[in-house]
Protein backbone atom coordinates (compact mmCIF):
# COMPACT_ATOMS: atom_id res chain seq x y z
CA UNK A 1 0.00 0.00 0.00
CA UNK A 2 2.85 2.18 0.96
CA UNK A 3 4.17 1.80 -2.40
CA UNK A 4 1.47 1.99 -4.46
CA UNK A 5 0.52 5.50 -2.51
CA UNK A 6 3.99 6.78 -3.62
CA UNK A 7 3.81 5.95 -6.76
CA UNK A 8 0.44 7.77 -7.10
CA UNK A 9 -1.45 4.94 -7.09
CA UNK A 10 -4.98 5.04 -5.87
CA UNK A 11 -6.70 1.72 -6.06
CA UNK A 12 -4.31 -1.78 -5.12
CA UNK A 13 -5.95 -5.17 -5.34
CA UNK A 14 -5.06 -7.73 -2.91
CA UNK A 15 -6.80 -11.05 -2.04
CA UNK A 16 -8.19 -10.60 1.33
CA UNK A 17 -6.45 -8.32 4.36
CA UNK A 18 -5.51 -9.44 7.52
CA UNK A 19 -7.36 -8.68 10.69
CA UNK A 20 -7.24 -8.90 14.10
CA UNK A 21 -6.69 -12.76 15.01
CA UNK A 22 -9.12 -15.00 17.30
CA UNK A 23 -8.24 -14.32 20.61
CA UNK A 24 -6.62 -11.09 19.23
CA UNK A 25 -8.46 -8.95 22.81
CA UNK A 26 -5.76 -11.06 24.74
CA UNK A 27 -2.65 -11.72 22.68
CA UNK A 28 -3.38 -8.24 20.88
CA UNK A 29 -2.49 -9.93 17.35
CA UNK A 30 -3.52 -7.37 14.84
CA UNK A 31 -2.06 -7.60 11.38
CA UNK A 32 -0.61 -4.42 10.21
CA UNK A 33 -2.68 -3.98 7.29
CA UNK A 34 -5.23 -2.44 9.48
CA UNK A 35 -2.96 0.31 11.09
CA UNK A 36 -1.72 1.25 7.53
CA UNK A 37 -5.01 1.45 6.03
CA UNK A 38 -5.62 4.11 8.86
CA UNK A 39 -2.81 6.57 7.42
CA UNK A 40 -2.56 5.50 4.10
CA UNK A 41 -5.16 7.44 1.49
CA UNK A 42 -5.47 4.43 -0.67
CA UNK A 43 -8.66 2.17 -1.69
CA UNK A 44 -8.00 -1.64 -1.11
CA UNK A 45 -10.01 -3.98 -3.29
CA UNK A 46 -10.19 -7.43 -1.61
CA UNK A 47 -12.21 -10.37 -0.66
CA UNK A 48 -12.55 -9.22 2.52
CA UNK A 49 -11.44 -10.92 5.60
CA UNK A 50 -10.86 -14.73 5.95
CA UNK A 51 -13.22 -15.94 8.79
CA UNK A 52 -10.00 -17.49 10.50
CA UNK A 53 -9.60 -14.41 11.51
CA UNK A 54 -11.73 -12.12 13.98
CA UNK A 55 -14.16 -10.46 11.84
CA UNK A 56 -15.93 -8.73 13.38
CA UNK A 57 -13.20 -7.23 15.72
CA UNK A 58 -11.36 -6.43 12.72
CA UNK A 59 -14.58 -4.24 11.18
CA UNK A 60 -14.50 -2.34 14.86
CA UNK A 61 -10.66 -2.01 14.31
CA UNK A 62 -11.05 -0.39 11.22
CA UNK A 63 -13.93 1.93 12.01
CA UNK A 64 -11.79 3.09 14.89
CA UNK A 65 -8.87 3.59 12.37
CA UNK A 66 -11.18 6.11 10.02
CA UNK A 67 -11.36 2.97 7.07
CA UNK A 68 -14.54 4.02 4.94
CA UNK A 69 -15.28 0.07 4.62
CA UNK A 70 -17.95 -0.99 2.13
CA UNK A 71 -18.89 -4.44 0.63
CA UNK A 72 -19.11 -4.22 -3.49
CA UNK A 73 -22.36 -5.44 -4.63
CA UNK A 74 -26.09 -5.37 -4.16
CA UNK A 75 -26.24 -5.89 -0.29
CA UNK A 76 -24.33 -4.66 2.84
CA UNK A 77 -23.31 -8.20 3.30
CA UNK A 78 -19.53 -8.38 4.22
CA UNK A 79 -17.58 -11.92 2.60
CA UNK A 80 -15.47 -13.59 4.51
CA UNK A 81 -13.31 -14.56 1.71
CA UNK A 82 -14.21 -18.08 0.81
CA UNK A 83 -18.14 -17.16 1.57
CA UNK A 84 -19.85 -14.26 0.17
CA UNK A 85 -21.56 -13.43 3.57
CA UNK A 86 -19.28 -13.07 7.02
CA UNK A 87 -22.17 -12.47 9.53
CA UNK A 88 -21.36 -9.13 9.47
CA UNK A 89 -22.51 -5.54 7.42
CA UNK A 90 -20.58 -2.78 5.90
CA UNK A 91 -21.58 0.37 6.81
CA UNK A 92 -22.11 0.74 2.53
CA UNK A 93 -22.21 -0.46 -0.20
CA UNK A 94 -21.56 0.23 -4.19
CA UNK A 95 -22.96 -1.65 -6.66
CA UNK A 96 -20.93 -0.71 -9.77
CA UNK A 97 -17.28 0.83 -10.95
CA UNK A 98 -18.70 4.15 -11.23
CA UNK A 99 -20.43 4.26 -7.84
CA UNK A 100 -17.66 2.56 -6.34
CA UNK A 101 -15.16 5.71 -7.74
CA UNK A 102 -17.46 8.04 -6.90
CA UNK A 103 -16.96 6.56 -3.23
CA UNK A 104 -13.57 6.69 -3.56
CA UNK A 105 -13.02 10.06 -4.75
CA UNK A 106 -15.35 11.69 -2.39
CA UNK A 107 -13.30 10.24 0.57
CA UNK A 108 -9.72 10.80 -0.52
CA UNK A 109 -11.06 14.64 -1.70
CA UNK A 110 -11.23 15.30 2.34
CA UNK A 111 -8.03 15.20 2.79
CA UNK A 112 -7.92 12.82 5.26
CA UNK A 113 -5.05 10.31 5.96
CA UNK A 114 -7.08 6.49 6.22
CA UNK A 115 -8.17 4.66 3.30
CA UNK A 116 -10.88 2.92 1.52
CA UNK A 117 -11.54 -0.80 1.85
CA UNK A 118 -14.01 -2.97 -0.85
CA UNK A 119 -15.15 -6.18 -0.03
CA UNK A 120 -15.73 -8.08 -3.29
CA UNK A 121 -17.90 -11.28 -2.22
CA UNK A 122 -16.43 -14.44 -4.41
CA UNK A 123 -18.20 -15.14 -7.52
CA UNK A 124 -21.48 -16.88 -7.55
CA UNK A 125 -19.97 -19.92 -9.42
CA UNK A 126 -17.01 -20.29 -7.29
CA UNK A 127 -19.36 -20.00 -4.06
CA UNK A 128 -20.49 -23.71 -3.34
CA UNK A 129 -16.84 -24.80 -3.46
CA UNK A 130 -15.85 -21.49 -1.19
CA UNK A 131 -18.71 -22.84 1.32
CA UNK A 132 -16.89 -26.24 1.73
CA UNK A 133 -13.98 -24.67 2.33
CA UNK A 134 -15.38 -22.36 5.07
CA UNK A 135 -17.41 -25.43 6.39
CA UNK A 136 -13.94 -26.79 7.16
CA UNK A 137 -12.16 -23.63 8.50
CA UNK A 138 -15.06 -23.85 11.29
CA UNK A 139 -14.48 -27.22 12.47
CA UNK A 140 -10.43 -26.09 12.17
CA UNK A 141 -12.07 -23.35 14.31
CA UNK A 142 -13.81 -25.70 16.37
CA UNK A 143 -11.19 -27.90 17.08
CA UNK A 144 -8.54 -25.44 17.93
CA UNK A 145 -10.89 -24.38 20.83
CA UNK A 146 -11.62 -27.68 21.98
CA UNK A 147 -7.52 -28.09 22.14
CA UNK A 148 -6.91 -25.19 23.79
CA UNK A 149 -4.79 -23.88 21.08
CA UNK A 150 -4.39 -19.87 21.66
CA UNK A 151 -2.58 -16.80 21.04
CA UNK A 152 -0.76 -16.92 17.90
CA UNK A 153 -0.77 -20.58 17.88
CA UNK A 154 -4.41 -20.29 16.40
CA UNK A 155 -3.50 -19.28 13.34
CA UNK A 156 -0.67 -21.63 11.99
CA UNK A 157 -2.69 -24.62 13.32
CA UNK A 158 -6.36 -23.17 11.89
CA UNK A 159 -4.43 -23.01 8.09
CA UNK A 160 -2.46 -26.48 8.65
CA UNK A 161 -5.77 -27.92 9.46
CA UNK A 162 -7.99 -26.27 6.63
CA UNK A 163 -5.71 -27.68 4.30
CA UNK A 164 -6.05 -31.35 5.11
CA UNK A 165 -9.48 -31.13 5.40
CA UNK A 166 -9.77 -29.79 1.71
CA UNK A 167 -7.15 -31.98 0.41
CA UNK A 168 -5.63 -28.48 -1.77
CA UNK A 169 -8.48 -26.99 -3.28
CA UNK A 170 -8.53 -24.18 -1.06
CA UNK A 171 -5.64 -23.07 -3.91
CA UNK A 172 -7.97 -23.27 -6.69
CA UNK A 173 -10.80 -20.84 -4.96
CA UNK A 174 -7.64 -18.20 -3.76
CA UNK A 175 -6.98 -18.29 -7.77
CA UNK A 176 -10.47 -17.43 -8.49
CA UNK A 177 -10.77 -14.69 -6.13
CA UNK A 178 -7.65 -13.09 -7.07
CA UNK A 179 -8.86 -12.81 -10.79
CA UNK A 180 -12.05 -11.47 -10.00
CA UNK A 181 -10.42 -8.85 -7.61
CA UNK A 182 -8.11 -7.98 -10.15
CA UNK A 183 -10.84 -7.39 -13.19
CA UNK A 184 -13.37 -5.51 -10.38
CA UNK A 185 -9.77 -3.54 -9.09
CA UNK A 186 -9.35 -2.63 -12.76
CA UNK A 187 -12.69 -1.78 -13.62
CA UNK A 188 -12.65 0.56 -10.57
CA UNK A 189 -9.41 1.99 -11.68
CA UNK A 190 -10.91 3.22 -14.75
CA UNK A 191 -13.83 4.68 -13.48
CA UNK A 192 -11.74 6.29 -10.66
CA UNK A 193 -9.49 7.75 -13.34
CA UNK A 194 -12.60 9.26 -15.41
CA UNK A 195 -13.83 10.60 -12.14
CA UNK A 196 -10.51 12.44 -11.22
CA UNK A 197 -10.21 13.98 -14.48
CA UNK A 198 -13.71 15.64 -14.15
CA UNK A 199 -13.14 16.50 -11.05
CA UNK A 200 -9.28 17.88 -11.82
CA UNK A 201 -8.59 16.43 -7.92
CA UNK A 202 -5.51 13.70 -9.66
CA UNK A 203 -3.07 16.24 -7.60
CA UNK A 204 -5.25 15.73 -4.13
CA UNK A 205 -5.08 12.20 -5.00
CA UNK A 206 -1.58 12.19 -5.24
CA UNK A 207 -0.60 13.72 -2.05
CA UNK A 208 -2.63 12.89 0.44
CA UNK A 209 -1.09 10.87 3.41
CA UNK A 210 2.03 11.49 5.29
CA UNK A 211 4.66 9.40 2.90
CA UNK A 212 5.73 12.36 0.56
CA UNK A 213 8.37 11.44 -1.67
CA UNK A 214 10.09 13.68 -4.60
CA UNK A 215 8.01 11.64 -7.38
CA UNK A 216 4.61 13.22 -5.41
CA UNK A 217 6.07 17.03 -5.57
CA UNK A 218 6.66 16.30 -9.03
CA UNK A 219 3.51 14.76 -10.08
CA UNK A 220 1.49 17.76 -8.28
CA UNK A 221 3.17 20.03 -11.24
CA UNK A 222 1.87 17.53 -13.80
CA UNK A 223 -1.69 17.85 -12.60
CA UNK A 224 -1.86 21.58 -13.64
CA UNK A 225 -3.80 22.87 -17.10
CA UNK A 226 -0.40 24.57 -18.00
CA UNK A 227 2.61 22.88 -19.61
CA UNK A 228 4.88 21.37 -16.77
CA UNK A 229 6.63 18.67 -18.88
CA UNK A 230 8.21 19.58 -22.05
CA UNK A 231 9.21 16.69 -24.18
CA UNK A 232 11.46 17.71 -26.95
CA UNK A 233 11.57 14.26 -29.41
CA UNK A 234 11.41 13.66 -33.15
CA UNK A 235 9.48 10.70 -32.85
CA UNK A 236 6.49 11.36 -33.94
CA UNK A 237 5.38 9.32 -36.93
CA UNK A 238 3.28 6.78 -38.68
CA UNK A 239 4.34 3.31 -38.17
CA UNK A 240 2.97 0.60 -40.87
CA UNK A 241 3.18 -3.40 -39.50
CA UNK A 242 3.45 -6.08 -42.40
CA UNK A 243 3.18 -9.36 -41.29
CA UNK A 244 3.57 -12.39 -44.09
CA UNK A 245 2.39 -15.67 -43.69
CA UNK A 246 5.56 -17.11 -43.13
CA UNK A 247 8.94 -17.28 -41.62
CA UNK A 248 11.13 -16.23 -44.54
CA UNK A 249 9.29 -13.83 -47.27
CA UNK A 250 10.33 -14.14 -50.69
CA UNK A 251 12.10 -11.10 -51.43
CA UNK A 252 11.65 -9.73 -55.25
CA UNK A 253 8.38 -10.99 -55.34
CA UNK A 254 4.66 -9.99 -53.87
CA UNK A 255 4.54 -11.93 -50.32
CA UNK A 256 0.96 -12.73 -49.06
CA UNK A 257 0.19 -10.97 -45.60
CA UNK A 258 -1.85 -7.97 -43.79
CA UNK A 259 -0.84 -4.51 -42.69
CA UNK A 260 -2.00 -2.85 -40.32
CA UNK A 261 -1.37 1.04 -39.47
CA UNK A 262 -0.77 2.76 -35.83
CA UNK A 263 1.10 5.85 -34.49
CA UNK A 264 4.46 5.45 -32.62
CA UNK A 265 7.66 6.95 -32.12
CA UNK A 266 8.91 6.96 -28.51
CA UNK A 267 8.24 10.50 -27.85
CA UNK A 268 4.91 10.75 -29.11
CA UNK A 269 4.26 7.48 -26.92
CA UNK A 270 5.14 8.91 -23.78
CA UNK A 271 3.46 12.63 -24.74
CA UNK A 272 0.25 9.84 -25.18
CA UNK A 273 0.37 8.44 -21.98
CA UNK A 274 0.87 11.48 -19.50
CA UNK A 275 -1.88 13.01 -21.57
CA UNK A 276 -4.37 9.96 -21.36
CA UNK A 277 -3.18 9.95 -17.32
CA UNK A 278 -4.52 13.60 -17.17
CA UNK A 279 -1.21 15.84 -17.42
CA UNK A 280 -0.49 18.98 -19.99
CA UNK A 281 3.11 17.84 -21.39
CA UNK A 282 4.02 20.22 -24.43
CA UNK A 283 5.45 18.12 -27.20
CA UNK A 284 7.83 19.60 -29.32
CA UNK A 285 8.88 17.34 -32.90
CA UNK A 286 8.21 18.33 -36.46
CA UNK A 287 5.93 16.56 -39.19
CA UNK A 288 5.26 17.22 -43.06
CA UNK A 289 1.99 18.59 -45.00
CA UNK A 290 1.42 15.07 -46.22
CA UNK A 291 -1.26 12.98 -45.72
CA UNK A 292 0.32 11.16 -43.02
CA UNK A 293 0.76 14.30 -40.97
CA UNK A 294 -2.69 14.64 -40.85
CA UNK A 295 -3.61 11.17 -39.83
CA UNK A 296 -1.24 11.54 -36.80
CA UNK A 297 -2.62 15.23 -35.85
CA UNK A 298 -5.95 13.68 -35.88
CA UNK A 299 -4.91 10.54 -33.63
CA UNK A 300 -3.36 12.99 -31.54
CA UNK A 301 -6.13 15.61 -30.79
CA UNK A 302 -5.34 14.72 -26.46
CA UNK A 303 -2.10 15.62 -26.92
CA UNK A 304 -1.16 19.48 -26.74
CA UNK A 305 0.67 19.34 -30.21
CA UNK A 306 1.40 22.93 -30.31
CA UNK A 307 4.95 22.40 -30.72
CA UNK A 308 5.24 20.11 -33.83
CA UNK A 309 6.25 22.12 -36.86
CA UNK A 310 4.38 21.56 -40.04
CA UNK A 311 7.10 22.00 -42.74
CA UNK A 312 6.43 22.29 -46.01
CA UNK A 313 8.11 19.84 -48.88
CA UNK A 314 9.05 17.65 -46.08
CA UNK A 315 7.65 13.90 -45.20
CA UNK A 316 6.18 13.21 -42.03
CA UNK A 317 8.40 10.00 -40.70
CA UNK A 318 6.92 6.66 -41.70
CA UNK A 319 8.11 3.18 -40.50
CA UNK A 320 7.08 0.33 -41.84
CA UNK A 321 8.23 -3.50 -40.27
CA UNK A 322 8.43 -6.31 -41.82
CA UNK A 323 6.79 -9.42 -39.06
CA UNK A 324 7.63 -12.91 -39.97
CA UNK A 325 5.01 -15.66 -38.90
CA UNK A 326 6.41 -16.27 -35.59
CA UNK A 327 6.88 -12.35 -34.66
CA UNK A 328 10.50 -11.72 -35.21
CA UNK A 329 11.28 -8.50 -37.38
CA UNK A 330 12.26 -9.37 -40.70
CA UNK A 331 13.23 -6.17 -42.12
CA UNK A 332 12.77 -2.33 -41.42
CA UNK A 333 12.63 1.06 -43.30
CA UNK A 334 12.88 4.15 -41.30
CA UNK A 335 11.90 7.07 -43.54
CA UNK A 336 12.97 9.10 -40.68
CA UNK A 337 15.21 12.65 -42.18
CA UNK A 338 12.27 15.06 -41.25
CA UNK A 339 14.08 15.15 -37.28
CA UNK A 340 16.86 16.16 -38.67
CA UNK A 341 14.71 19.53 -38.63
CA UNK A 342 14.45 19.89 -35.34
CA UNK A 343 17.22 21.84 -34.57
CA UNK A 344 18.07 24.34 -31.73
CA UNK A 345 16.82 27.09 -33.38
CA UNK A 346 13.58 25.77 -33.61
CA UNK A 347 13.34 24.52 -29.93
CA UNK A 348 15.24 27.84 -28.49
CA UNK A 349 11.64 29.50 -29.19
CA UNK A 350 10.12 27.43 -26.21
CA UNK A 351 13.10 28.53 -23.89
CA UNK A 352 10.43 29.58 -21.86
CA UNK A 353 8.46 26.71 -21.48
CA UNK A 354 11.99 24.80 -20.77
CA UNK A 355 12.95 27.09 -17.90
CA UNK A 356 9.78 26.47 -16.41
CA UNK A 357 9.52 22.47 -16.38
CA UNK A 358 10.16 19.88 -13.88
CA UNK A 359 11.06 17.47 -16.44
CA UNK A 360 12.39 17.20 -19.91
CA UNK A 361 12.16 14.06 -22.11
CA UNK A 362 14.70 13.61 -25.06
CA UNK A 363 15.30 10.66 -27.26
CA UNK A 364 18.42 9.80 -29.64
CA UNK A 365 16.53 11.13 -32.97
CA UNK A 366 17.20 14.90 -32.89
CA UNK A 367 20.21 16.38 -33.50
CA UNK A 368 23.24 16.26 -31.45
CA UNK A 369 23.46 20.17 -31.17
CA UNK A 370 19.76 20.00 -29.94
CA UNK A 371 20.55 17.95 -27.85
CA UNK A 372 23.55 19.68 -26.57
CA UNK A 373 21.43 22.90 -26.61
CA UNK A 374 18.21 21.13 -24.26
CA UNK A 375 20.45 19.76 -21.87
CA UNK A 376 22.44 23.11 -21.52
CA UNK A 377 19.02 24.86 -20.70
CA UNK A 378 18.62 22.21 -18.04
CA UNK A 379 21.63 22.67 -16.01
CA UNK A 380 21.13 26.65 -16.19
CA UNK A 381 17.60 26.11 -14.91
CA UNK A 382 18.23 22.96 -12.59
CA UNK A 383 15.92 21.16 -14.56
CA UNK A 384 15.87 17.04 -14.88
CA UNK A 385 16.06 15.34 -17.99
CA UNK A 386 15.04 12.09 -19.15
CA UNK A 387 17.04 10.60 -22.16
CA UNK A 388 15.37 7.33 -24.02
CA UNK A 389 18.49 6.51 -26.63
CA UNK A 390 16.00 4.68 -29.05
CA UNK A 391 18.57 2.19 -30.40
CA UNK A 392 22.45 1.48 -29.52
CA UNK A 393 23.23 3.90 -32.69
CA UNK A 394 22.42 6.89 -31.10
CA UNK A 395 22.63 5.85 -27.47
CA UNK A 396 25.98 8.07 -27.91
CA UNK A 397 24.56 11.26 -28.68
CA UNK A 398 24.75 13.27 -25.28
CA UNK A 399 28.45 11.28 -24.30
CA UNK A 400 29.99 13.38 -27.29
CA UNK A 401 30.46 16.13 -25.15
CA UNK A 402 29.68 17.26 -21.68
CA UNK A 403 25.54 16.95 -22.05
CA UNK A 404 25.48 14.09 -20.40
CA UNK A 405 26.23 15.19 -17.06
CA UNK A 406 22.98 17.32 -17.48
CA UNK A 407 20.73 14.38 -17.54
CA UNK A 408 19.07 13.09 -14.65
CA UNK A 409 17.78 9.38 -16.26
CA UNK A 410 18.43 6.99 -18.87
CA UNK A 411 16.25 4.37 -19.98
CA UNK A 412 18.84 1.90 -22.12
CA UNK A 413 17.98 -1.25 -23.53
CA UNK A 414 21.51 -3.81 -22.65
CA UNK A 415 23.31 -2.90 -26.39
CA UNK A 416 22.36 1.44 -25.16
CA UNK A 417 24.35 0.61 -22.50
CA UNK A 418 27.07 -0.70 -23.50
CA UNK A 419 27.34 1.58 -26.31
CA UNK A 420 27.43 4.62 -23.74
CA UNK A 421 30.20 2.60 -21.60
CA UNK A 422 32.25 2.48 -24.60
CA UNK A 423 31.62 6.14 -25.23
CA UNK A 424 32.96 6.88 -21.54
CA UNK A 425 35.62 4.68 -21.64
CA UNK A 426 34.44 1.66 -18.97
CA UNK A 427 35.23 -1.43 -19.32
CA UNK A 428 32.66 -3.10 -20.75
CA UNK A 429 32.00 -7.46 -20.35
CA UNK A 430 30.41 -9.35 -23.38
CA UNK A 431 26.54 -8.52 -23.43
CA UNK A 432 26.38 -12.39 -23.87
CA UNK A 433 28.23 -12.92 -20.38
CA UNK A 434 26.94 -10.02 -18.61
CA UNK A 435 25.65 -10.34 -15.22
CA UNK A 436 23.54 -8.36 -12.59
CA UNK A 437 26.15 -7.66 -11.01
CA UNK A 438 28.03 -6.16 -14.02
CA UNK A 439 25.37 -4.16 -14.79
CA UNK A 440 25.25 -2.64 -11.20
CA UNK A 441 29.12 -1.98 -11.09
CA UNK A 442 28.22 0.34 -14.82
CA UNK A 443 25.57 2.10 -13.31
CA UNK A 444 27.93 3.43 -11.02
CA UNK A 445 30.59 3.68 -12.43
CA UNK A 446 28.31 6.34 -14.88
CA UNK A 447 27.25 8.00 -11.60
CA UNK A 448 30.60 8.75 -10.30
CA UNK A 449 31.90 9.81 -13.59
CA UNK A 450 28.87 12.17 -13.72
Amino acid sequence: MIAAHRAGIPVFVTGGIGGVHRDGENSLDISADLTELGRTPIAVVSAGVKSILDIGRTLEFLETQGVCVATYGMSKNFPAFFSPQSGFTSPYHVCNPEEAAELIAGVLSLGLQSGVLLAVPIPEEHATAGQHIEEAIQTAVAEASAKGIKGRDVTPFILQKVNELTKGKSLQANTALIHNNAMVGSQIACALSKQMNKRNMRGTIHHLGNHPSESQEACSKFSSTTTHISLVIRNCKNTFHCFVLFDFPQFGQTNPGSVCQSFGGVGRNIADSLSRLGHRPLFISAIGTDSHSDAVLNHCKHINTSGVARLEEQRTATYCAVITESGELSLGLGDMDIHEQITEQYVSQFEKQLSSACLVCLDGNIPVSTIDYVCSIAKKYAINVWYEPTDSDKASKPFLSEAWKSLSYLSPNLAELCTMNKNLGIPTPEVQTMTRQHLHQIMILIYLKS
